[in-house]
């Protein structure tokens, strides 16, 4: 044990291992702190894109800033864990949340679509260890059995984030400048003041006693592991431009499964010093819970991205009350972690919820796949509950269930591995969708034109006079007028011109925007289905009743007695 966190953390009576409930509550301060800055960021980002795609001239490629955070903060997030298991939690936790500011001031300046990218990158790697090592933490000090009293602390994160963040973001997108600077830049610049306080907070309160672990560092697991990945997901958001059978698309493919190949065989060399231990996945558990974090971070995202993008283009919705919008889906997740908390830690099983969740992640995605131009706002809101509530049953039990599976040696390992799979999953889900979106929403725009062209009431907007003075309507009238000649239809990466538009013009837009997203929310549906059969298959291990310090303290007593 290090002296500075021996002397951090005094010895509970005893020397049980066990920290009474202020001691956690204390803990969980900090952790909360810098889990709200990684949350926040997210929900004011997400409310707020449209408005930054629109001013960067990037809609079509606003994937890109979405990709790039979660490449970077994946491929960091099981470094974050394999090197806290040898540190310890807390540098490494420190270390994260400078990053991330780092990343936000330089996110605060970007020029373009594509620096927004390269800067949201940078705070990437900051969050891949905001969640994960703040989860390891909660493992580190609270028994499985009674995680359950404390997740609604970090349900009220998530809550407050979910709420604030789409009024500031919506609010500063709104703006066209904040006290001389462009208003978009402070959905990233207000993350400096917030993360200053948290680093002062979480350098005061997070003090853990920590053995350390003389081990090396799997850094060429971690390189192959970018190898890796990096090209496969790439080609997940390019390929519908280089087209899936192209030369680009095809050296991806190889790059990326060279690089797969690579971190098997450097995992199985480093063994229990790998970045990912090859011999958790012996375990069903770990496996299975580990896929199925992958196949919810997939549906997850295909829900997440495209509903705002649906509220704002398709409804006519301002970036602030979409995010209010969004609000019936947090206090789905926040009534269904309660509830599950609860029961887990009265009953002590947990199979049924990930079950019962990803069910209902399925059930909701098929409802959002009807919604149209005509839809009444009530009807998603209500699907809204149902999702969150899916959500809320499976994300922290599935990390609860790989926790549950491993040593209190790979506890950070293993909670980096949950975060890092439910991450991928999210990656791959967010390139993917937004690529089917993109890729077919040019047809369906084209198709509704087509449909709109017999109808009494788009002709009668192409014969009236004040329609054809509007020069809000001209980009859609020169490219109507154009027709056969080729009259180039308005871009994509700016869909701020539907605001001006006349109505009767702005239907086959919006119509062909409506039906993209269906298919988007049809193949989430499907990716669900998946996971709800898996759930079957997942094992459900008796959740222990003292805290990995508790069991920690228990061994070390032990081994003298061994000893003799």
């Amino acid at each position: 044990m290090s002296d500075t966190d021996a002397r951090a953390v005094p010895a509970p009576a005893g020397g049980s291992g066990a920290l009474s409930h202020r001691q956690i509550v204390t803990i969980l301060s900090g952790l909360m702190l810098g889990m709200l800055l990684a949350a926040l960021d997210q929900t004011i980002v997400s409310a707020a894109m449209r408005t930054i795609a629109d001013q960067l001239h990037g809609q079509s490629a606003q994937a890109w800033a979405t990709t790039a955070y979660l490449i970077t903060s994946t491929i960091s997030t099981p470094l974050y864990g394999k090197l806290s298991d040898i540190y310890g939690r807390r540098p490494f936790y420190l270390a994260s949340i400078s990053i991330f500011l780092i990343g936000s001031a330089l996110c605060g300046v970007a020029g373009s679509m594509y620096e927004l990218a390269a800067f949201r990158a940078v705070q990437g790697l900051g969050a891949g260890g905001l969640f994960s090592l703040a989860i390891a933490i909660m493992g580190d000090i609270i028994p499985p059995r009674e995680r359950g009293r404390y997740q609604g602390y970090f349900m009220a994160v998530f809550g407050s984030a979910s709420v604030l963040g789409p009024v500031v973001g919506g609010f500063f997108a709104g703006l066209d400048t904040f006290v001389g600077v462009t208003g978009w830049r402070w959905v990233f610049l207000i993350n400096l003041p917030i993360g200053v306080v948290a680093l002062i907070v979480v350098s005061k309160v997070l003090k853990l006693p920590h053995n350390r672990v003389n081990h090396r560092v799997d850094y060429l697991g971690a390189i192959a592991l970018t190898v890796g990945l990096v090209p496969l997901l790439l080609v997940a958001e390019q390929g519908r431009e280089w087209g899936w059978t192209s030369g680009n698309s095809i050296a991806m493919y190889a790059i990326g499964v060279v690089g797969l190949v690579l971190f098997v065989l450097a995992e199985r060399r480093m063994g229990d010093e790998a970045v990912l231990p090859l011999r958790l996945f012996r375990s069903p558990v770990f496996s299975l819970g580990n896929i199925l974090n992958f196949i919810v971070g997939i549906g997850m995202f295909g829900g997440l991205l495209s509903l705002p993008l649906y509220l704002q283009i398709v409804k006519g919705t301002s970036p602030t009350a979409s995010g209010l919008l969004m609000v019936p889906l947090t206090l789905g997740i926040i009534l269904a972690t309660g509830v599950s908390g609860s029961m887990i830690s009265r009953t002590g099983r947990y199979r049924i919820f990930p079950i019962i969740g990803s069910g209902a992640m399925a059930v909701s995605l098929l409802l959002f796949s009807r919604i149209g131009v005509d839809t009444p706002l009530w009807e998603p809101c209500l699907t809204m509950v149902l999702m969150g509530a899916g959500l809320g049953l499976c994300m922290q039990t599935l990390v609860m269930a790989v926790q549950n599976d491993v040593e209190p040696k790979d506890m950070g390992v293993a909670t980096a591995s949950a975060t890092f799979f439910r991450q991928t999953g999210g990656t791959v889900g967010a390139a993917v969708f937004m690529s089917i979106l993109f890729g077919v929403v040019g047809d369906r725009i084209a198709n509704a034109f087509r449909d709109a062209a017999q109808t009494a009431s788009f002709q009668s907007a192409l014969s009236d006079p004040a329609v054809l003075a509007n020069p809000g309507n001209q980009p859609v009238l020169q490219m109507l007028k154009g027709g056969q000649q080729g009259g180039a239809a308005p871009s994509l990466d700016d869909t701020s011109f539907l605001a001006n538009l006349d109505p009767r013009l702005a239907r086959p837009f919006l119509e062909g925007f409506s039906s993209s997203m269906d298919t988007v929310f049809l193949a989430g549906a499907a990716v669900m289905v998946v996971a709800f059969v898996l759930n079957f298959f997942l094992k459900e291990v008796p959740l222990p009743t003292k805290s990995n310090l508790e069991r920690v303290e228990d061994e070390r007593e032990a081994l003298p007695t061994i000893g003799h």
